[in-house]
């Protein structure tokens, strides 16, 4: 028997290594095929848009927060891996009763470089893992941040109606400051922001995300109204929030993107 140690610090035992695996985490899932698990990955959520090919062949069973608990009991994984926020705490539970569920628990790039170092244990692809790990840490290494940024602020917006923005304790907080910019917010999470509260803030620049809500010309001309002196772009959510193999090309985007700024 194999024992593993998740995120959360609970304690999974396997038989041996998974061959029926169904990950609950899009960015995982992107990891998963990076590591050449096409056999053993039979089940995805409706999110786990990358890569196309698994999108359009794989099971799916129903979105991270919406799982469709009676069909993953039918594809029988002897492994699931999912994530403390993006997947809920009641069906998680009800999972771990039935399987052996690893969950990440992610905050900073040394958080995905763990996950990542772990599940390349657990499914046997630990060179492959160490490789991805290093290319990720060297890529970062090599960013370089313009010095007359790093005072300026940040409103990462990942939501509209109502508007949602990202606060510390984030990994999308962790990418803000390691391109050089301060989160304009100080409280943690993700808050709400009415109309109101949200003219309280002075950002230098304002994000607005591809996903979860997808952002476009449109919000940028309503939000100029309110900001006008804060520069206001489309990001690439994914580059900001996706923390598994897609780390290999966020600095190359993160280049661009400063640039512009």
């Amino acid at each position: 028997m194999l024992f593993y140690t998740d995120q959360l610090g609970n304690h999974i035992q396997l038989p041996a290594a998974p061959k029926r695996i169904i990950s609950l985490v899009p960015s995982q899932t992107e990891l998963l095929h990076y590591l050449g698990l096409e056999a053993e990955v039979i089940g995805i959520t409706k999110f786990c848009i990358h890569p196309s090919a698994w999108f359009k062949t794989k099971q799916r069973i129903g979105g991270t927060k919406q799982l469709n608990i009676e069909k993953i009991k039918s594809l029988a994984p002897d492994l699931i891996i999912a994530n403390k926020e993006e997947n809920t705490r009641e069906q998680i539970e009800e999972l771990q009763q039935l399987f052996p569920v690893w969950i990440s628990d992610i905050y900073t790039l040394e958080d995905a470089c763990d996950m990542i170092s772990k599940l390349g244990i657990i499914v046997e692809k630990e060179e492959a893992t160490r490789t991805l790990i290093s290319s990720i840490k060297h890529n970062f290494q090599l960013l370089s941040v313009p010095e007359n940024k790093s005072s300026k602020s940040v409103l990462y917006l990942i939501w509209n109606r109502p508007k949602i923005a990202v606060g510390r304790n984030t990994f999308i907080h962790d990418m803000l400051m390691r391109i050089g910019l301060q989160n304009a917010l100080t409280t943690p999470r993700y808050p709400e922001l009415s109309d109101e509260k949200i003219k309280r803030y002075t950002p230098d620049y304002i994000f607005l995300s591809s996903e979860p809500f997808p952002f476009n010309e449109s919000h940028i001309a309503e939000l100029q109204i309110i900001f006008p002196e804060a520069k206001i772009l489309l990001v690439d959510g994914e580059m900001f929030s996706w923390y598994g193999s897609r780390l290999l090309h966020s600095v190359q985007y993160f280049d661009s993107l400063l640039k512009q700024l």
